[in-house]
């Protein structure tokens, strides 16, 4: 059977490149192995907020009486918890399924692999079965970076290692756990289980946590989670995982820590064997699809979004560059700016940011100022928080007076974010963002107050 376009991988990326594609007038067939959604949907994004909802939820009843509000016996049903998150994955693994059909993409269950081009087009084979197409996205995914350390394998074998997926399926609370890996996920994961009633340790080979994090934001994120009473230890090197604790070095000595569970949370890796990229010349770099801005890789009419390009693993990325790689097959000539593009730690508190930070900016050497002010200086803020006073710094360029970038540390953050990104994404000047009016009370006047400090 011949299509316009055949997707492999029925993540964020490729299930919304084929309801977009179809709209489009695409015949479009979109190819899944496990299920649709993807690491996102079922192992990743969604699943994890629904756990770090429900702590919120439990830090919000333990800290009530500071609201006038007091409730006691106070409990987390884990196993509730993974109920509850196993009906949101299946809600929206049926609502993706439905948009789908209604767009007329088809949707085919089994392991895609490209076998050639001939006079027909890309052959694509699953199972027995070869389809051809004027077109291929690949949009194969990621998945959790295995780091060689010795006793790794056995641990996961065993499991007593976890990795992103299995760490969502545990029936019961570890008493105590070691999160190896201060990245997004690393932390989120610690904030969860600290809150459900872990001893948590976090081990960082950095000397902050958070990669890219502004480094600022990312003290004031250290400092609120020792408060609750997770440990970390950074620049630190984890060499070997044995007999139920974790050795590590650091500043030359050896340290060992217990664990009733480890995470494995150090990275991810695009999925790019397996799927017959070398059968039509697919350039890999640094294990990752080679793509442009528009999505294009090095063979006509191949396209790669999402985590297997290795641009930015995000499934918000992922959405914008599968909508960017339809749009050019489209004949729309698009490209995807990466800059405003911005990244959320679900933890509590939150953090978000989007553009350069000032490591960013000084390595870059731009010329830039910065503008911050406490989360305080939101009303509303102030009538919905006493732990905790929060940070908005926005960089503006000195020039152009233009937002660089912006982050964020207090809740709310996550649903502010994106109206800074869109300031980035338009160049609005520092004069053009005053005249815009934020609704009162809300959290996001921080960003105008922070402005209007210019």
């Amino acid at each position: 059977m011949k299509y316009d376009l055949i997707i492999i991988g029925g993540g964020p990326a490729g299930y919304l490149a084929a309801e977009r594609a179809s709209k489009g007038g695409l015949k479009t067939l979109l190819i899944e192995e496990r299920y649709l959604g993807g690491v996102c949907l079922n192992e990743g994004c969604i699943p994890t907020k629904t756990l770090l909802y429900s702590a919120k939820i439990l830090e919000g009843a333990k800290h009530g009486f500071k609201y006038g509000v007091e409730v006691k016996n106070i409990t987390l049903n884990h196993k509730k918890v993974l109920e509850r998150k196993d009906k949101v994955i299946k809600t929206l693994v049926t609502g993706i399924k439905s948009k789908l059909r209604k767009s007329g993409a088809e949707i085919l269950s089994g392991h895609g692999e490209i076998l050639g081009r001939n006079s027909k087009g890309y052959i694509v084979a699953v199972g027995d079965k070869e389809f051809a197409t004027d077109r291929l996205l690949i949009a194969t995914g990621s998945s959790p970076f295995i780091p060689p350390i010795e006793g790794v394998k056995e641990g996961l074998e065993k499991g007593f290692v976890l990795t992103n997926r299995e760490i969502l399926e545990i029936e019961s609370v570890p008493a105590s756990m070691v999160v190896i890996g201060g990245g997004i996920v690393g932390l989120e994961m610690a904030s969860y289980f600290n809150s459900a009633g872990s001893k948590v340790t976090v081990i960082e080979m950095l000397d902050h946590i958070g990669g890219g994090m502004d480094r600022e934001i990312s003290n004031i994120l250290l400092e609120a989670y020792k408060k609750k009473g997770v440990e970390f230890e950074l620049s630190a090197r984890v060499t070997k995982i044995d007999d139920r604790k974790v050795v590590y070095e650091k500043d030359g000595k050896i340290f060992e820590k217990e664990a009733e569970k480890v995470l494995l949370s150090v990275g991810r890796r695009p999925n790019i064997t397996g799927f017959g990229l070398e059968n039509i010349g697919v350039e890999v770099e640094k294990e990752c699809i080679k793509t442009d801005e528009r999505m294009k890789t090095n063979v006509q009419e191949v396209y790669a979004a999402g985590d297997v390009n290795g641009k930015l693993m995000l499934a918000h990325t992922a959405y914008r560059e599968a909508e960017v790689a339809v749009w050019n097959m489209l004949g729309r000539r698009m490209k995807v700016n990466y800059n405003s593009i911005p990244s959320v730690v679900y933890t509590n508190p939150e953090v978000a940011w989007v553009g350069e930070s000032e490591e960013s900016a000084k390595e870059k050497a731009l010329e830039y100022e910065v503008v911050k002010l406490p989360m305080l200086y939101s009303g509303r803020f102030v009538a919905e928080n006493e732990e905790f006073d929060g940070l908005c710094k926005i960089l503006i360029d000195r020039k152009k007076r233009t937002i660089l970038g912006c982050h964020m540390i207090g809740n709310y953050s996550s649903e502010i974010i994106f109206g800074v990104g869109v300031m980035i994404e338009m160049q609005l000047r520092v004069e053009d963002i005053k005249d815009i009016v934020f609704p009162h009370p809300t959290v996001s006047e921080i960003v105008r107050e922070v402005i209007f400090e210019l």
